[in-house]
């Protein structure tokens, strides 16, 4: 069957007409439609953790993990939304016809699994002025299109880098592409994948760097409404090849597209192996007032040293205060699953306070 008869068959029947509801209620299975005031965006890469998520503040889950019929059906009762990631390899939908092959399938996949929207993640390399910089611009814009007019309520979003200053390369039409979906979410992390100057170990997102990216998104008069901050639940491990008397931690040259060195000299680690490793460091917890960034040093069990740079809810806390400061439509996190969930009173209270500084350092 052409990918134009499946799609006209389809628009044809309700939603979620040819599939049975797998929620206790049918109800469930109805789409999200309503807004909220703020956008609490969550991307969730798979198991079970979801559970413990605090869902009074949830309102978009992003299921980059395999389907998960039961969390639908409880992101559903709590009032939040679940959404699709899409990603397709740019030099493909330049042709017109690729591209409405592709948004035809991603529609009928959320309608097949009572989605309400999707999530599209392109994180590749674009030049400026070339048929993939004009045909992703399009695909935003085509795949809006489409979603709303068969799942009335659906949000697309679009997934950017922490700066629109072609970082890593992605020179993006982000003024067209913001016009076009609901939503940006803005990458505020991984903010050392090309590092310029010498090669060393930084924090993961600096936050006068981190904000002052979004002044430049606002300068280019996109809707403070339009985004979402992300910001880290993980860290990088850096082995350092030389450690300072400063404290300066040299690492690996690993280039990544056009700079010498990158955070790939290092291994992201999340939020809950930090907690553990920072109690048995060599340094306990340090901060840098420069960056305004926790980190600290360990050795491993070969004699290396490491240099850890995370964020905690004191550097979460700073961005987010942002957030509030100028109107944005609200935060967001990579990923919900990296904290720990435990009954540990100490994890309880870790994870609460990661929750809470999404909302600023009044609750942080």
């Amino acid at each position: 069957m052409s990918p134009y008869l499946l799609w006209f068959l389809t628009s044809l029947i309700p939603a979620n007409w040819a599939v049975s509801c797998p929620c206790e209620r049918d109800d469930l299975c109805n789409q999200i439609r309503d807004e909220r005031d703020f956008e609490v965006f969550v991307f969730d890469v798979g198991g079970k953790k979801w559970k413990s998520y605090n869902w009074s503040v949830v309102t978009t889950v992003a299921t980059f993990g395999k389907y998960d019929a039961e969390l639908m059906c409880h992101a559903h009762a709590e009032g939040a939304r679940v959404v699709l990631k899409g990603d397709v390899h740019l030099a493909y939908i330049v042709d017109q016809n690729n591209r409405t092959d592709w948004i035809t399938e991603k529609v009928n996949l959320a309608k097949s699994q009572f989605m309400d929207g999707i999530n599209i993640d392109i994180e590749q390399a674009v030049e400026e002025g070339s048929p993939e910089y004009f045909a992703l611009t399009d695909l935003v814009k085509e795949t809006t299109q489409a979603f709303h007019r068969e799942i009335p309520g659906s949000q697309v979003s679009f997934d950017v880098a922490w700066s629109p200053k072609c970082i890593d390369k992605r020179c993006y039409d982000y003024v067209s592409i913001a016009d076009s979906c609901d939503l940006l979410f803005v990458m505020s992390y991984d903010e050392q994948s090309q590092i310029l100057g010498d090669c060393i170990a930084m924090a993961n997102a600096p936050v006068t760097q981190t904000l002052n990216a979004y002044d430049q998104y606002l300068n280019l008069k996109i809707a403070p409404k339009k985004l979402v901050m992300g910001v880290p639940w993980y860290g990088y491990d850096y082995p350092c090849l030389n450690l300072s008397q400063d404290g300066i931690c040299s690492i690996a040259k690993v280039p990544f597209r056009g700079t010498p060195c990158s955070d790939a000299a290092g291994k992201q680690q999340a939020y809950s192996w930090i907690m553990k490793q920072v109690n048995g460091s060599l340094t306990g917890r340090l901060w840098d007032s420069k960056q305004q960034a926790p980190y600290f040093n360990y050795e491993d069990a070969d004699g290396q040293i490491h240099q850890v740079w995370y964020d905690d809810p004191e550097s979460v806390c700073q961005k987010t205060d942002y957030v509030k400061s100028k109107g944005l439509r609200g935060v967001g996190m990579w990923n919900g699953n990296i904290l720990n969930y435990s009954d540990d009173p100490v994890a309880k209270q870790q994870t609460t306070m990661m929750w809470n500084a999404l909302f600023g350092c009044d609750l942080a």
